[in-house]
């Protein structure tokens, strides 16, 4: 069972400040909250499977394949400058 203090106690630590009337409705909207739990509490799961999604997913995505679409030499001619058949770049300090 939630009481005042536990409430009162969770409102400090989340810096909230709650007037009486708001204190009185959290305490009942959470033993609320805690007795549906104890109903669920009391559903027997034992023979329902556990369930990674709430629905059917399949994966979408094509076969990973290679594709060589240009060659060394037509990727190079694009290069400003090619040094034994690499991209020559400017060195970094």
């Amino acid at each position: 069972m939630i009481d005042i203090k536990d409430v009162e106690h969770v409102a400090k630590l989340a810096r909230l400040a709650l007037s009486e009337e708001e204190k009185q409705k959290f305490v009942k909207q959470l033993n609320s909250i805690l007795e549906y739990m104890n109903e669920l509490n009391e559903v027997d799961t034992s023979n329902v499977a556990p369930m990674e999604h709430s629905i059917k997913i399949t994966n979408v995505m094509r076969e990973d394949t290679v594709v060589v679409d240009f060659s060394r030499e037509e990727l190079l001619n694009n290069a400003p400058e090619e040094e034994d058949g690499f991209f020559r770049v400017p060195k970094i300090n």
